[in-house]
């Protein structure tokens, strides 16, 4: 086993840097070429001139509720809402759904989810046979995982989700080397294995995603033989990120163009504040360019120990949509940093509703240097004018905030 899947993973990151933004003119271009949805989107924006992270953070940024929306608004006559740019037939064998339900169309070309990568960094090799144990029916994830196994040169076995003692069983007569699925079912055939007295030696790996794997877990599948590693993507990306064995958050995958935005904006945060994950993908059958993957995380420092040179994670941290209802009116991240962006004293906000139920009370934390001139009142005006309700003004020091990224913290009591 060699210890990188290809050259591309210790590229100078100049150089990957490099790649990318030259890459980027391109793919905006076809993106409004051949996706009526992206023609609409990026009207107005000449491709050419987004050759930098600068110009890239400019255009906006698609959420996956206005995914949902297009597709809602369009499921007549384009099921992909125009952000597909190849149609049903040999171009796209297989179309998936997520919840909303969003429909996701799967290309042909190999690896198209660009999972091998992240199966390699778990130890997976060629010639080896994987129990694959992610659902292949709506979702993609079965399909994620199977084409990047055969990419990798792995025999596959569906094992699907579901039926216990027949997932051991089978384990137990093939003899794969590792499983792939989430870490809750894998927790679950191991104990039942172990309740049917059947032993599993073959499983030494596995790569795990789609849920929380914390450390506690990450040890006790070690002490029954198992290495599991993480990997996180979602259904309309793939692969985003992926654990390597440094443990050292998640190394980004080398087909995406990753941003750290404050939630509610498109605006990129400094490196190491957390913010939401917006990602732009290489992929020309389905060019998602700058889509809010509503997932919270931060860049890490450095590269990682095991000589990958791409960006890391810290890995998912929470949700970004903090959309909060106050007296009745929905309060969106979006409208804080409407707020905010009219006063460059304010370095960063974090609105807080306290109380009971039925006595909401609105208090906007606001770190700035900037502590006379009558800034506090200039704000509640503005948290007045834009969310129609009243809210009170604390002006604190930098750094006083969490870095969790929150924009608004819901402290309520509902007893």
């Amino acid at each position: 086993m060699t210890s990188f899947y290809d050259a591309l993973e210790t590229r100078a990151p100049a150089e990957r840097e490099a790649a990318h933004l030259a890459a980027l003119p391109t793919q905006v271009a076809h993106a409004r070429t051949h996706s009526s949805a992206f023609a609409a989107i990026l009207a107005g924006v000449d491709p050419a001139s987004v050759t930098s992270r600068a110009a890239l953070a400019r255009l906006p940024v698609t959420r996956k509720h206005e995914l949902l929306e297009r597709q809602q608004a369009e499921r007549s006559h384009d099921v992909f809402g125009g952000f597909a740019t190849v149609g049903f037939g040999a171009a796209m064998p297989r179309v998936f759904a997520s919840p909303g339900p969003i429909y996701e169309p799967e290309g042909t070309r190999r690896d198209y989810w660009r999972m091998a990568r992240a199966m390699h960094a778990a130890g997976f090799q060629a010639g080896e046979l994987i129990h694959n144990c992610f659902s292949y029916h709506f979702v993609p994830a079965g399909s994620m995982m199977e084409s990047g196994a055969h990419a990798l040169g792995c025999t596959v076995f569906p094992g699907g989700t579901g039926q216990t003692e027949q997932q051991v069983q089978a384990m137990a007569d093939l003899r794969p080397a590792g499983y792939i699925g989430t870490p809750s079912f894998l927790k679950l055939i191991v104990e039942k294995a172990q309740e049917m007295r059947v032993p599993l030696p073959s499983v030494t790996k596995a790569l795990l995603s789609a849920e929380a794997f914390p450390p506690s877990l990450r040890d006790w599948f070690a002490e029954r033989g198992i290495t599991g590693y993480q990997c996180y993507g979602t259904a309309d990306l793939g692969l985003i990120a992926y654990e390597t064995a440094a443990r050292e958050g998640l190394v980004m995958d080398e087909g995406v163009i990753v941003e750290i935005v404050r939630p509610g904006t498109g605006d990129p945060v400094p490196e190491g504040e957390v913010g939401e994950l917006v990602i732009t993908t290489l992929n020309t059958d389905y060019p998602l360019i700058r889509f809010g993957t509503g997932d919270l995380s931060a860049i890490l420092p450095g590269t990682c120990p095991t000589g990958r040179t791409n960006t890391r994670i810290k890995g998912w941290m929470g949700r970004a949509d903090q959309t909060t209802k106050v007296r009745g009116l929905f309060v969106h991240p979006g409208q804080v940093a409407s707020i905010t962006s009219r006063f460059p004293q304010v370095l960063r906000a974090r609105l807080i509703v306290r109380g009971e139920m039925a006595n909401d009370q609105m208090v906007l934390q606001v770190e700035t240097t900037e502590t006379a001139g009558g800034l506090a009142p200039r704000l509640q005006d503005a948290i007045r004018e834009v969310t129609k309700l009243r809210g009170e003004v604390e002006l604190v020091a930098p750094g006083t905030l969490p870095n969790d990224g929150k924009v608004i913290e819901d402290a309520r009591s509902y007893r």
